[in-house]
């Protein structure tokens, strides 16, 4: 009878064997880093930035990937590199996203097990809406979180580009009952992500969110992932994304810094909260 086979995990393998097997060092070259890891007592990735082998990239993408957060590298993904947190998890703007989902997670999330959606919203267009919802998702995924992210803007649709991800089939679809939840593309190289992208344009956005279809489709997201992230178009020139906030519950108000005026800002909460919407809070976008 053979011996059972166990394939290691990333989890299991040592940074250096990751690195080695992504073809990132070559087998004689850790040999040589693990020699002087011995003689000074120095972590692998120590030694082998002292030796000149390795870039502080390197060694994070494989710390990134032995403990199972992973983030891309430029030039090997359709996604888009406006998505910061899938390339730069470690720089100070991620940071200040990490910071926002904390927030979000103990004023929203967390506090009824029923609020699952979040709608992101501003005045108008060029505020960063679905930048910051691209990257909010990609956070919320990095945390371990089943994250979904719908384009609801089905007039100007950004998000299907920005993860490189086929728009043929996707919310405009299953609203008109053409298609059903297949429309949902999980990305694969960022783990716990998928995305419901905005679909062929319709001509009727405004009364296609307006069915029961949509709630009903946020109803059945909701069994399959704990966070639900949706994109809008602007609210001063539509009412979508006031239908979209009511029937994700909450919204997050987005400001571009120097660009957003005040008066706007106070006027949008307000449409929100006239339509029945909460306002989770305003997030200050200066990327």
């Amino acid at each position: 009878m053979n011996a059972p086979t166990h394939i290691l995990t990333d989890g299991e393998r040592s940074i250096g064997a990751i690195l080695v097997d992504n073809g990132k060092l070559k087998l004689h070259d850790a040999e040589r880093i693990l020699q002087l890891q011995r003689q000074k007592g120095l972590r692998f990735g120590e030694a082998a930035l002292e030796l000149g082998l390795l870039r502080e990239d390197d060694i994070k993408q494989a710390l990134a990937q032995q403990f199972e957060y992973p983030y891309l590298t430029r030039g090997e993904s359709a996604v888009a590199e406006e998505v910061v947190a899938a390339y730069q998890p470690f720089s100070p703007v991620v940071e200040e996203l990490r910071a926002l989902r904390s927030q979000l997670m103990l004023r929203w999330f967390d506090t009824d097990s029923e609020r699952k959606a979040i709608a992101i919203v501003s005045p108008e267009n060029g505020d960063g809406r679905s930048w910051m919802a691209a990257n909010l998702a990609v956070v919320f995924s990095q945390l371990g979180e089943r994250t979904l992210l719908i384009d609801a803007d089905m007039r100007r649709p950004r998000l299907h580009t920005m993860f490189g991800v086929d728009n043929k089939t996707g919310l405009s679809s299953i609203l008109a009952g053409r298609a059903g939840t297949e429309a949902i593309q999980r990305i694969a190289a960022l783990l716990d992500l998928s995305i419901l992208p905005a679909g062929a344009t319709p001509p009727n956005p405004q009364e296609l969110l307006n069915r029961p279809a949509f709630s009903q489709l946020l109803g059945l997201a909701s069994e399959s992932f704990d966070v639900i992230v949706i994109d809008t178009p602007p609210t001063f020139a539509y009412s979508d994304a006031q239908t979209t906030a009511v029937r994700a519950s909450g919204a997050l108000v987005v400001a571009r810094k120097n660009v957003s005026r005040s008066s706007r800002l106070r006027g949008c909460a307000e449409m929100l909260v006239e339509a029945s919407a909460t306002v989770v809070g305003t997030v200050m976008n200066d990327f």
